[in-house]
C-alpha cells in the first residue's frame, strides 16, 4: 500500500481580515523570524514561547482548525519541583487560537499524572512593531519607543509603540483565569497546583491597537459554537457559490478547498456589499489589496459567482491614478499594484500608498469589466465604470507605449520601484538566453497579448454601447497589434513567441512561460500556437507537476527560485484556457491533472502560491517553496480556470446563452456543477464520459438560457 504523503509550510498560519498569526507547528514564535501576529501591516508579536517551569514544552500534535483557529497540543519535558521530579509525558497542555479582528487564547492544562503537581506556566512575550515589508527583508531599522507596563488590577500586559505620530499598542490581556497571574522578566507566570486528572484553563486576548482602530477578539472560550457576522458572510460565500461534485476525489477536495480559501481571504473592510467584495492576495505576506491579484482572482471566480469580480472592479476604480507621481509609478488612468498601510508607508518611506508599478493591470481591468459583463449580461455595469474604462485605455496609449512603436513597455520611475512590472515581477524574473537579467524599457510577450484582448472585447462593449466608431477603431488598433506582434515576437530559432522585447528593441529570445498567455488572449496565430503548445509541453518546461515558469535549458534556471523555473498554479490555469481556445483539449486537461495531483500532496489539499519546478520523478512528490503564500487568492482560484478549460464553459449572458465544448479525459469521468449563474439563470450541469465521448445534459432552474456546444476560436480580426 502507497505511503500517503502530506507537503506544507512548517507553520502554523490562521488568519481572518486583515489579522493573521504564523507561528511554527508548536505554536510558538520564533525570535528574528518571519512569523508574528500581523495587523494593518504591522507585527505586534515577534516573539511567544511557553515554559513549564523553565523547561520548553513538546509537540505532539497541531493543525488548523479552520481558516482562523488552529489547535496545538504539548506535553511537558521532565523537570524538577521541590516535591520531586515531574516525568515527561505528565502533562498535557493544549492551546487553541482563534482569529477574529483581534485573537482570543484558551490554554489548558491537564495532569494525567498519578501525584499531584505544582509548577510555574511561563508565558514569554515581545513585540518589535516591525512593518512587514522590514520582516520579509530581514532589514529592520530601530526607530521611536516602546514600553511595557504590567497593570495587575487588569491582569494584562500593555506594550506600546511610539514614532512621532505613529502609534500601536499590543494588549495580551488574562481572563478566566484559574490562578492569578503575575508578570515579571518579560513573563508572565501562572502558579498551577493540579491533583491527579484536574484541569486548569485560561484565556488570554491579543488585543491589537494601531492607525485609529481597536481590534479586540471576537470570540470567547467556546468560539466553536459561536457565530459571528464574519462567520454568515463566510457561510453565505459558500452557499452562493456553484458547488461541484465528482467522482474524482482529487478534484472534488481541491475544488472545495479552494472555494473556502477564496472565502477565508475576504478583506472585510473593503466590502462593498454583502455579495461585493475582494480577496487578499494571500497570506502572510500579501494581506492588502492588489491590483493584478484581484483583477485574476475576479476572472477566475465568475465561474462561481460574480460578486470578487464586482467588488475588484469597484474598488480598483476607486484608486484609478488621477496624476502623475513618479515616486509611486502613477499615471492618470493606471489601476494599482498594490497599498499598504504600515509604519512606512505612513511616513511615505515605501511608495504603496497605493503603489502603481504594474504594467497589465490597467488591461486586465478592462478584460474582468468585459468579462463580467459576458456572465451577468449587466448592461449597467460597463456605463458604470465607462469612464474607467476610458481611462485605462487612454493610459494604454498614452503611457503603456513608452517609445510610440506601438508595443507596450515599462520602465520603473519610482526610485524605490519594481524592477519587472509584469506579473513575473521579481527583480531577476526577466532573463535572456545567456540568462542574464534584461534591462528596463522591456516589453513583456504578455503585455501585448493582454492589451490586445482588451482592445477586442472594449469593442464589443462599445459596441453595445452604441458607440460604434470606437468599437470599430479598437478593432483596428487590436488587428495592427496582432500582425506587429507576429512579426517581431516570433523566434523561430526557439520555436515558440520570445520572452519580451529588450531595450535595443530585440527579441529576448527565452522559453518562458509567459507565451501560453499569449493562448490565452488569442493574439497568437493559430500555427504558431500550436508550436506553442507543443514547445510548452517538451520536458525543459514540463516538469511533471505543471508548466515551469522558465525552461530549464536557460542558465538562469533555478527550479527552488521564485520565478526561474518554479510552477505557478495560476500560471497554469491561464496556459491551459489558452490551450483550450486554439482546441489543444487533451493538452489543457493534461495541465489540469498535473496541478490536481501536485494538490493531492499538500495539506488540506491547499494550493500554495508556487512551488519548485523540480521534475516528477517515481517517488517524488511536489516541493514547498519556503516563502509562499498559503492560502493564496489565484492559487487557489486556478481549479475553476482549469475546470473551465476541461469544460470549454463561455458565458453570453447579454444574449442568454452559455457554450460549452466538454473534453473530459480518462482522469476524470464526471463533473456536475450545480447552482451555476449565468445572467438571470441559475442551472445544473452535468458532463460524463461514455467511452471515448464525453456527454453532457443540462436543467435550467430559473430564468432563460441556452445552452450550445460550440468550439471557443481565437480572436478573429
Amino acid at each position: 500500500m502507497p505511503v500517503e504523503i502530506s507537503v506544507g509550510p512548517p507553520v502554523l498560519t490562521i488568519n481572518q481580515s486583515t489579522t493573521f498569526m504564523v507561528t511554527d507547528l508548536g505554536g510558538e514564535i520564533a525570535a528574528d523570524s518571519e512569523q508574528g501576529v500581523f495587523a494593518g501591516d504591522t507585527r505586534f508579536v515577534s516573539y511567544y514561547a511557553i515554559f513549564a517551569n523553565g523547561r520548553p514544552w513538546v509537540r505532539l500534535t497541531s493543525s488548523p482548525i479552520t481558516y482562523y483557529a488552529a489547535r496545538i497540543v504539548l506535553t511537558n519535558r521532565a523537570f524538577r519541583t521541590e516535591e520531586g521530579e515531574v516525568p515527561e509525558g505528565t502533562l498535557g497542555l493544549e492551546i487553541c487560537r482563534t482569529v477574529g479582528e483581534g485573537i482570543h487564547e484558551d490554554l489548558d492544562v491537564t495532569n494525567y499524572g498519578v501525584a499531584p503537581v505544582r509548577f510555574n506556566l511561563e508565558i514569554a512575550l515581545r513585540s518589535d512593531f516591525a512593518d512587514l515589508f522590514e520582516v520579509k527583508s530581514h532589514e529592520f531599522v530601530r526607530r521611536g519607543r516602546i514600553e511595557t507596563v504590567w497593570d495587575a488590577e487588569r491582569s494584562e500586559v500593555r506594550t506600546s509603540y511610539t514614532h512621532r505620530d505613529f502609534h500601536c499598542e499590543f494588549t495580551y490581556r488574562l481572563v478566566n483565569t484559574d490562578s492569578a497571574a503575575h508578570y515579571a522578566n518579560g513573563r508572565v507566570t501562572f502558579e498551577i497546583a493540579l491533583a491527579p486528572g484536574a484541569r486548569w484553563h485560561a484565556c488570554a486576548h491579543y488585543i491589537l491597537a494601531g492607525a485609529g482602530q481597536v481590534r479586540a477578539p471576537l470570540y470567547g472560550c467556546a468560539h466553536l459554537d459561536e457565530e459571528t457576522d464574519f462567520d454568515r458572510l463566510q457561510a453565505g460565500w459558500q452557499a452562493q457559490a456553484t458547488q461541484l461534485t465528482s467522482a474524482n476525489e482529487e478534484v472534488y477536495r481541491l475544488y472545495q478547498q479552494s472555494v473556502e480559501d477564496i472565502g477565508a481571504l475576504r478583506l472585510y473592510e473593503h466590502d462593498l456589499a454583502p455579495d461585493v467584495w475582494v480577496p487578499a492576495a494571500g497570506v502572510p505576506w500579501y494581506v492588502t489589496l492588489f491590483g493584478r491579484d484581484s483583477l485574476i482572482a475576479g476572472l477566475q471566480t465568475l465561474l462561481l459567482h460574480p460578486g470578487l469580480a464586482r467588488g475588484a472592479l469597484r474598488k480598483l476604480a476607486q484608486y484609478q491614478a488621477r496624476e502623475e507621481d513618479d515616486w509611486r509609478d502613477a499615471q492618470p488612468g493606471k489601476i494599482l499594484h498594490e497599498i499598504r498601510f504600515g509604519e512606512l508607508a505612513h511616513f511615505h518611506k515605501i511608495p504603496h500608498t497605493p503603489y502603481y508599478g504594474t504594467a497589465d493591470a490597467t488591461p486586465l481591468y478592462l478584460i474582468l469589466l468585459h468579462e463580467t459583463w459576458k456572465w451577468t449580461g449587466d448592461e449597467a455595469l460597463l456605463r458604470e465604470y465607462r469612464d474607467t474604462a476610458l481611462g485605462c485605455l487612454a493610459w494604454i496609449d498614452r503611457y503603456g507605449d513608452l517609445d510610440g512603436d506601438g508595443f507596450q513597455e515599462y520602465r520603473t520611475r519610482s526610485p524605490q520601484g519594481y524592477e519587472n512590472q509584469g506579473w513575473k515581477d521579481a527583480g531577476d524574473a526577466v532573463v535572456d538566453a545567456d540568462g542574464r537579467p534584461v534591462g528596463q524599457p522591456k516589453g513583456t510577450c504578455e503585455l501585448q497579448g493582454y492589451v490586445f484582448d482588451a482592445w477586442q472585447r472594449m469593442a464589443e462593449v462599445f459596441a453595445a454601447l452604441g458607440e460604434g466608431g470606437r468599437a470599430e477603431e479598437l478593432r483596428r488598433k487590436a488587428a495592427a497589434l496582432r500582425a506587429r506582434f507576429e512579426a517581431r515576437f516570433w523566434c523561430e530559432e526557439i520555436d515558440c513567441y520570445a520572452f519580451a522585447l529588450g531595450p535595443d528593441k530585440q527579441p529576448v529570445r527565452s522559453v518562458a512561460s509567459n507565451a501560453g498567455h499569449c493562448l490565452w488572449s488569442g493574439i497568437a496565430s493559430a500555427a504558431h500556437a500550436a508550436r506553442v503548445v507543443r514547445r510548452l509541453q517538451e520536458p525543459d518546461m514540463w516538469s511533471g507537476w505543471g508548466i515551469r515558469t522558465l525552461s530549464a535549458r536557460n542558465p538562469a534556471y533555478n527550479p527552488l527560485s521564485y520565478q526561474r523555473g518554479s510552477v505557478w498554479p495560476h500560471d497554469n490555469g491561464l496556459i491551459a484556457l489558452g490551450f483550450k481556445r486554439y482546441g489543444f483539449a487533451e493538452e489543457a486537461a493534461r495541465i489540469a491533472r498535473d496541478i490536481s495531483e501536485a494538490a493531492s500532496y499538500f495539506v488540506s489539499h491547499r494550493l500554495p502560491e508556487l512551488y519548485a519546478g523540480l521534475p516528477r520523478r517515481p517517488g517524488m512528490f511536489p516541493v514547498q517553496y519556503l516563502g509562499a503564500n498559503v492560502p493564496q487568492a489565484w492559487a487557489a482560484g486556478s481549479v475553476f480556470h482549469l475546470l473551465q478549460a476541461i469544460l470549454g464553459l463561455r458565458a453570453d449572458a447579454p444574449r442568454s446563452c452559455l457554450y460549452v465544448d466538454p473534453y473530459l479525459p480518462r482522469w476524470l469521468t464526471d463533473v456536475t456543477l450545480r447552482n451555476l449563474t449565468v445572467g438571470r439563470a441559475r442551472l445544473d450541469l452535468r458532463f460524463w464520459r461514455e467511452g471515448e465521448r464525453t456527454r453532457w445534459d443540462a436543467s435550467v432552474r430559473d430564468g432563460a438560457l441556452k445552452i450550445e456546444e460550440a468550439p471557443w476560436h481565437p480572436w478573429s480580426t
